[in-house]
């Protein structure tokens, strides 16, 4: 008789991992999470890219495209599916490294605040400095990528044929200064997007078995699981989509339009001074539909890659 999906999923029944057993908070728990990220993050991203392209676009210009279907059409005639595609390379890369920053160094650091540091403190506090400390080495390893993808998807015709021209042209004209440029807005963007997908996946997961499902992770199989982490995941992705666009918008801006020897304070303020509150919102609708999903499969593969390895899924503790 084949098992319910909803029974428990007996670890002693598995004869093997493809890496044998892995020790939570070992060495090699951390670097499987690190490899986790990479699996979830980077493909995800670029598989979004069409949508990422013309949402940076119309942020960047408002009256570009009437739509995105129109923006989709207008690109996909003039470059065709290639051009749909534009920024894939910066995005596949830097989101990859930063998956590997995001995910791996959050669950380090969870451990050392959680578990070490402070083990009487409120879980969700835990979350939310675990999640914002991973983030901040996250993109520092994110930064030079975002900026040639940013350069490369809100320059008509295209700044760059592929990442290598990209930043072959971006070093020649300002070195690794021009690509780290924008590394304070983006952490104004990207650390309160990953406080909140961190913290409110954790808690959505909790609230999921605890009152949705009535009872214990542990109940539960594997595929079960999984689909709790994906529907967390979608819930977690909506509310860090609004949380964070202003900032989102705000970065797009400074990669596309910032002046030669211009601070990041003077160059946000001219451009807010441009756009008004009004033009921080510009793109919303599309970036929820297309961070919701995003971050939905991200958990989902993230945690269907830690059951391979023998890991348990992430919350629900």
């Amino acid at each position: 008789m084949s098992r319910s999906p909803l029974q428990p999923l007996k670890l002693e029944a598995i004869k093997s991992y493809p890496f044998g057993k892995i020790e939570p908070n070992s060495a090699k728990y951390f670097a499987s999470c690190m490899l986790g990220g990479i699996v979830a993050c980077g493909p995800t991203h670029t598989f979004v890219t069409p949508l990422d392209l013309v949402k940076t676009r119309r942020q960047v210009d408002s009256k570009l495209y009437k739509s995105n279907i129109q923006g989709w059409r207008l690109i996909f005639a003039k470059e065709g599916i290639k051009g749909v595609f534009t920024g894939w390379s910066p995005t596949l890369v830097g989101y990859s490294l930063q998956g590997f920053g995001k995910y791996g160094f959050y669950e380090i650091f969870k451990h050392i605040y959680g578990d070490n540091m402070f083990p009487n403190m409120n879980r969700t506090v835990v979350y939310l400095g675990a999640s914002a400390s991973a983030e901040f080495i996250a993109d520092i390893l994110l930064c030079p990528f975002e900026a040639l993808k940013v350069r490369m998807q809100t320059t008509i015709p295209p700044y760059a044929k592929n990442l290598r021209d990209a930043w072959a042209k971006t070093t020649a004209e300002g070195g690794m200064a021009k690509l780290y440029a924008g590394i304070v807005p983006l952490w104004g963007r990207q650390i309160p997007y990953t406080m909140c997908k961190f913290a409110t996946f954790e808690e959505t997961v909790n609230v999921i078995y605890k009152k949705g499902l009535g009872g214990k992770k542990e109940d539960y199989g594997k595929l079960a699981q999984t689909g709790v982490s994906f529907l967390g995941g979608y819930i977690a992705g909506v509310a860090c989509a609004v949380v964070s666009h202003p900032a989102d918008v705000m970065v797009s801006k400074l990669n596309s339009e910032r002046k030669a020897g211009e601070s990041a304070a003077r160059a946000m303020s001219r451009i807010y001074g441009n756009i008004g509150f009004t033009g921080l919102w510009n793109g919303l609708p599309v970036r929820i539909v297309m961070i919701g999903t995003l971050t939905a499969f991200q958990w989902l593969i993230y945690d269907s890659f830690k059951v391979y390895l023998g890991l348990p899924t992430t919350g629900g503790h």
